[in-house]
């Protein structure tokens, strides 16, 4: 993927941003991507849209590999780059909606999904981040981070974005009555959690998968029926620790 900006033009964040520091995390990024994904579909709208209209059986990683190329062109893209894949999106949005389970109608272009979907992610990533790479990220700078990314949901359509961790906390805590899981959940859940073929990748998306898991607020492990054991909560991130010291160097080298 091009990432060029032209001389001048630092998109929409720029290199002294939160945004560039947290998204310029691969691991923390892979982790609060699966566990962002894991948190989106406890509202029963969000996991309507995936049951409806995407290929979540035969294209387990498609939705992650989607939202990393969107977040990269509006993080580290140029201006118009970021413009684009916003476009982009509201249009997709365009074709999605139905009825879910309960005659509820849905669309993806709804500012309440869309404020919950975008919270799911960066409320993910900021954890994962501060787990994963840097715990003493001041609490000013997170909540610079998440009042950066706001600027993009509220251009996908998004409405009320929290901009602060206190603000996300109290998000949380209104939404939760909304949020549910079941066979549907199960099995969608199943799908994206599932090892791959490639054995080389197998091991490392396993631990990502764990960490992940473990990276979920104590509800949303409740109402998924997956948690770690308490035993196993320091070697799942002791090991993803290690692999995000070996990824960030590979990565440079």
């Amino acid at each position: 993927m091009d990432l060029t900006r032209p001389p001048g033009d630092d998109g929409l964040f720029g290199p002294s941003s939160a945004a560039w520091r947290v998204h310029g995390d691969f691991t923390a990024m892979m982790i609060g991507g699966i566990s962002a994904l894991l948190l989106q579909m406890l509202h029963p709208a969000a996991l309507a849209g995936v049951w409806d209209h995407s290929g979540f059986r035969d294209d387990r990683h498609g939705r992650l590999k989607r939202t990393a190329r969107f977040i990269a062109a509006t993080t580290f893209g140029s201006t118009e780059q970021a413009r684009t894949a916003i476009a982009q999106v509201r249009r997709i949005h365009d074709c999605i909606g139905g009825v879910m389970p309960d005659g509820t109608r849905y669309t993806a272009n709804d500012p309440v999904l869309l404020t919950w979907v975008h919270v799911a992610e960066v409320d993910s990533f900021l954890r994962a981040y501060l787990r994963y790479r840097d715990q003493r990220m001041s609490a000013i700078d997170q909540d610079r981070y998440l009042a950066e990314t706001a600027t993009v949901a509220e251009a996908l359509g998004a409405t009320d974005v929290p901009r602060s961790r206190a603000a996300i906390d109290a998000y949380f805590a209104s939404i939760r009555p909304d949020l549910r899981a079941d066979h549907r959940t199960r099995e969608v859940a199943q799908a994206l959690l599932a090892p791959g073929d490639d054995r080389a990748t197998t091991s490392a998306m396993n631990l990502a998968v764990a960490a992940a898991i473990d990276l979920l607020p104590p509800w949303a492990q409740a109402l998924h029926g997956r948690s770690l054991p308490t035993y196993a909560r320091s070697a799942v991130r002791l090991g993803a620790n290690s692999m995000g010291s070996v990824l960030r160097w590979a990565l440079k080298a």
